[in-house]
């Protein structure tokens, strides 16, 4: 598989940099490009471009610290940040926007009322993506 273009929605979990050095070796076969981006999520009682400082400095934190997990696997990544109501259907948007090949996303063991859980955005991403996805688990062990 030939994967050209890829898309790698982060959140400043652990698992991130696992990800993103998969989609570098992924990507280093063609040349290809990779996009990383971190979505804000704006609550409904703010403007849509409304300026949040405390998240726009943790995520261009979280962001800096993808470009330098992709550096050390001697790659470039561009990095965005963009603020929507949903995560999931801003992942989809930029995919279709970008014609990605690939979305690459990262999977922390999560539950909700004492179940494993995917949450809302991956279930979204995987029913309408407009290519291939994969999703990384990363192993913790449930004591």
């Amino acid at each position: 598989m030939e994967f050209n273009k890829i898309l790698v929605p982060v959140t400043g979990r652990p698992v991130d940099d696992e990800v993103m050095r998969l989609a570098c070796q992924l990507a280093r076969k063609n040349k290809g490009k990779i996009w990383a981006v971190y979505v804000i999520t704006v609550k409904r009682s703010l403007p849509l471009d409304a300026e949040i400082k405390s998240e726009t400095a943790k995520s261009e934190a979280i962001l800096d610290h993808i470009a330098t997990v992709a550096e050390e696997a001697d790659y470039q990544v561009e990095t965005d940040l963009l603020q929507s109501r949903e995560v999931g259907p801003t992942i989809v948007d930029e995919a279709i926007d970008r014609g990605v090949d690939l979305i690459i996303m990262g999977l922390s063991y999560k539950r909700r009322f004492g179940q494993f859980s995917l949450g809302s955005v991956l279930p979204y991403v995987l029913q309408n993506a407009p290519c291939q996805v994969i999703l990384y688990h990363q192993y913790t062990s449930q004591d």
